[in-house]
């Protein structure tokens, strides 16, 4: 007879990136994790992207997608600014994220466990969710990163941020910092000078105090 734990291990781990960064899009990943997958996760060395250079998490996040059933969902900065305006709330603006890549990997994989980040009310994401007539256990848990599950998705997600941040860049002709520092401020007054104001937008997450602080040193 099979052991019945590996049924447990089975789980669906999210995680996002571009929170806390100024420019680029916010990007929420889901990994499914099973018994083998596990595995082979751990000899990848996975763990949270915040411990792995930028470099190696562009190496990693490929091999884990060939490895585990996954869904990517980035909010580039003007739809992400549309729905800032529409939910004014970043925590209901993550979880509609949360849902979206649950709800996409769901038409993949069959599962009924899901871990994350504890960033607000839990039934924000379980409402969304069940409007589409999905049913799961969701686990928001400070620390989530120690699961692998969710370290997987943490790297998808910082490698897909990664990603669009540099061809944002080129696309502006200005390298747009990570974060939110006094560089990215002066990167946000080079966009501006280049391409004018509205152009801020399709860059930047506009409702940053970033943004008055720019708008005040141009006035």
């Amino acid at each position: 007879m099979t052991p019945q734990p590996s049924r447990t291990i089975e789980r669906i781990g999210i995680d996002e990136s571009g929170k806390g960064d100024y420019f680029g899009p916010l990007v929420i990943a889901a990994v499914f994790v099973d018994a083998t997958t596990q595995g082979e996760l751990r000899l990848m060395q996975v763990r949270d992207s915040k411990k792995i250079s930028d470099g190696r998490i562009l190496e990693m996040a490929p091999d884990i997608k060939t490895i585990c059933p996954h869904s990517v969902i980035a909010i580039g900065p003007q739809k992400y600014n549309e729905l800032y305006e529409k939910i004014r709330n970043l925590n209901r603006l993550l979880a509609w994220g949360h849902a979206k890549a649950l709800e996409t990997l769901l038409e993949r994989v069959t599962c009924e466990r899901a871990i994350s980040d504890q960033f607000g009310n839990e039934r924000l994401i379980l409402n969304v969710l069940q409007e589409k007539g999905r049913k799961i256990m969701l686990e928001q848990r400070t620390k989530a990163e120690s699961d692998l599950a969710v370290a997987a998705a943490s790297i998808l997600a910082r490698a897909e941020f990664l990603l669009r941040l540099k061809r944002l860049s080129s696309e502006v002709g200005t390298t747009l910092p990570k974060g939110a520092s006094p560089a990215v401020e002066l990167a946000a007054k080079m966009v501006i000078k280049k391409h004018g104001q509205e152009r801020l937008g399709s860059v930047a997450k506009l409702h940053f105090k970033t943004t008055k602080a720019v708008m005040a040193g141009l006035a």
